[in-house]
């Protein structure tokens, strides 16, 4: 049996979600604040303890509830409910009987059951009693507090709601819920499914002595719970009394399996010092399992104190010890086994390098198979559902496993000049395809085009999951460049998530689907590319009549070829996307010492940052290693800047370099400022909100 899929309505970002689960792992990403930390405590709240608390409803019912708490008449009042389906796939032979009672009738292709679980009042007429007893009505009709201000007291909610029970049943989409006895569904919910958590906050740092010792802490409880212990008997108290170092052996001979798992994940590495359980006991309490972790070196047999290693290798021992610990307690069970386990891994990458993060996914599974195959249960695996912000352990996880929880507004809001996200909705990778690849003069098959994808995401370390925008640039010196033109025209960008692309102008077009399909604002900013179609396309001047573009991205976005075409485009049909795209490429500008009677047309950001900037490139602040006449000559100035960056000697990264080390106040070209100040007014004219993480 493997957990499906969910389905949350009414819990805090998460008003209506559907998240699909894989049979291995099942990787969370999104912003900060878009509900990945819901979706994990979500199974804390509904399987693991009924601890609800008022802010658990989504924004959207909290003025529900207290409508009713206000209403005159509580008949045509509801109050709102939080719940969760949960799904699971089934081999009908083999665990029929642990199902029967989550089956409403009985099936010839039963191959999934699914149980609801809702949060709802118990009695709405007494709470309502309650509440007005409490804060009874002033003259004016309503009540000094609200009924969620009276269900934030603490008891209130879990006196006045319950869990509720409900078997499920989906006939062709239509999903049918039939009612449990409260108890029935929370024993058949147990018998199915064991819920694991570990945690983000781990606290393992050093800042006190009482902090100093987490490891061994946990080591202890490990051993107690998951190992052979030594027998309770005067022998093993001589064995303490006459020389400490035996039982020393004996933790050694008996934590050799799981520090040989950990030395497999990566670290120790040949430099690091070596784990040793050291027994600091005495005759009392040798037998409560009290140990010490120390680090050793085995050359020198050098000793040293557990507070005394680093935080990343702390987290990477505790994660593997924990994640050990979950999985022999599942397969350890010996009564109604639960017949799947779910084990909920946040944030991994805390204070692990880069290295680390990128084989933590392919190591925790390593962990998994030889525990169960020591255990003689090689089928006895469970699921691993891993949030992160770690874009190195993105990169190694199959795309179609990703879950990406996008910001969103809530389903009844009216959109305004200003969004305020409070909700979040789920898409899953496994369920997107590259549609509209093509456009006019550009065809892409949709099946390289999501292989193009998967490539970048894998090779560039990419953080397009957790940004609040994307900038596909056309290359390397724009790249460099972006922050300094940020800080200079639009200061707001500087606190939002920008993940910058450098794809060229012939791939930013591919992206264009799967932004859409994450709803991500993105600026794309490429080069117009002139070529001269009369002289078998050689590169040419932006201004010579008849030129065409061969950027592939602006054919696809504005279906335009000749530079004449793209030149007298009306500025408001770069926003594209329902105005979740702009797209920036070059166009006439005016240029110092020429007016606006004399524009000049650049091909490349380069000739365009030329022109922008060409006072500095005249007096040579900025050196281009060009000679421009003393006084303002159009073409002259024109011709030599085209040709010196046409030269192949013209080394774009290191103009870059010397444009980013200068102390010289260069301006931004024009057409990457104007999508720059699109982008900032884009996303200032959104507000997050909170609603819980």
């Amino acid at each position: 049996m493997k957990v499906r899929r969910i389905a949350l309505r009414n819990y805090r970002r998460l008003e209506d979600v559907t998240i699909d689960f894989e049979q291995s792992e099942t990787v969370f990403v999104g912003p900060n604040n878009s509900g990945k930390t819901s979706g994990t405590t979500a199974f804390r709240h509904f399987v693991k303890r009924n601890d609800f608390k008022v802010y658990d409803f989504s924004v959207s019912q909290i003025a529900k509830l207290d409508g009713f708490g206000q209403a005159n008449e509580t008949g045509n009042v509801s109050l709102p409910t939080i719940e969760m389906d949960l799904w699971f796939s089934i081999d009908p032979d083999a665990e029929f009987d642990r199902v029967i009672t989550l089956v409403p009738s009985i099936s010839e292709e039963l191959d999934d059951v699914g149980v609801r679980m809702s949060f709802a009042a118990k009695d709405a007429v007494k709470l309502k009693a309650a509440y007005l007893q409490r804060f009874p009505r002033k003259k004016d009709g309503r009540s000094e507090k609200t009924l969620s201000q009276f269900l934030a007291v603490d008891g209130n909610l879990g006196k006045h709601f319950e869990l509720n029970y409900f078997a499920l049943e989906d006939e062709g989409g239509e999903v049918k819920a039939q009612p449990l006895p409260p108890e029935d569904g929370k024993k058949a919910l147990q018998s199915l499914i064991r819920v694991d958590f570990v945690d983000a906050q781990r606290n393992i740092d050093d800042r006190d002595v009482a902090r100093s010792t987490r490891l061994s802490a946990v080591l202890t409880s490990f051993y107690r719970k998951n190992l052979e212990q030594a027998e309770t008997n005067e022998d093993a108290n001589r064995i303490i009394d006459e020389n400490n170092e035996k039982l020393t052996q004996h933790y050694q001979l008996t934590f050799e399996d799981l520090f040989e798992v950990i030395r497999n994940l990566g670290v120790p590495s040949v430099a690091d010092r070596q784990l040793k359980i050291v027994s600091a006991l005495n005759p009392d309490v040798a037998l409560q399992g009290n140990t010490e972790l120390i680090y050793v070196d085995p050359k020198l047999q050098h000793e040293l104190p557990e507070a005394y290693n680093g935080l990343g290798f702390k987290n990477l021992i505790y994660l593997a010890i924990q994640i050990s610990h979950f999985h022999l307690q599942w397969i350890r069970t010996e009564e109604r086994r639960p017949l799947c386990q779910l084990i909920f891994v946040e944030e991994p990458e805390v204070h692990l390098h880069a290295q680390v993060q990128q084989t933590f996914i392919a190591n925790v599974w390593e962990i998994i198979k030889r525990e169960s195959v020591r255990a003689k249960e090689p089928d006895k695996v469970p699921q691993l559902a891993v949030t992160t912000h770690s874009s190195h352990i993105l990169e190694t996880v199959d795309f179609e496993k990703v879950r990406y929880f996008r910001r969103c507004q809530m389903a009844d809001e009216a959109s305004g000049a200003t969004k305020t996200l409070h909700a979040s909705t789920v898409v899953s990778l496994r369920n997107f395809t590259p549609q509209g690849a093509s456009a006019p003069g550009v065809v892409e098959d949709e099946t390289e085009t999501l292989a193009f994808l998967k490539r970048y995401l894998k090779l560039t370390h990419c953080d397009l999951f957790f940004a609040d925008a994307a900038v596909p640039i056309e290359g390397s010196v724009e790249k460099l460049l972006m922050p300094y033109m940020i800080e200079k025209v639009a200061k707001g960008l500087q606190t939002k998530y920008l993940s910058v692309l450098e794809v060229g102008g012939a791939y930013a077009h591919r992206f264009a689907s799967l932004l859409k399909f994450l709803a991500i604002p993105y600026l794309v900013v490429t080069d117009i590319d002139s070529v001269d179609p009369a002289s078998s396309r050689s590169a040419c001047r932006a201004d010579k009549a008849g030129a065409e573009s061969t950027n592939r991205s602006l054919k696809f976005y504005l279906n335009k070829t000749t530079i004449e075409d793209l030149a007298a485009l009306a500025p408001e049909s770069q926003i594209l996307a329902e105005g979740e795209c702009y797209v920036a490429y070059q166009r006439p500008q005016i240029v110092k010492g020429h007016g606006a009677e004399a524009p000049m047309h650049g091909r490349t950001f380069e000739e365009s940052f030329a022109f922008a900037n060409i006072q500095h490139v005249r007096d040579k602040s900025i050196d281009l290693g060009v000679e421009l006449p003393a006084t303002p000559d159009f073409e002259q100035d024109y011709e030599l800047i085209h040709k010196r960056i046409r030269k192949a000697t013209f080394k774009k990264t290191e103009f870059a370099l010397n444009v980013a080390a200068s102390d010289v106040d260069w301006k931004t070209p024009p057409y990457i400022e104007e999508g720059l100040r699109w982008l900032d007014k884009r996303l200032s004219d959104v507000a997050t909100g909170d609603n819980g993480e």
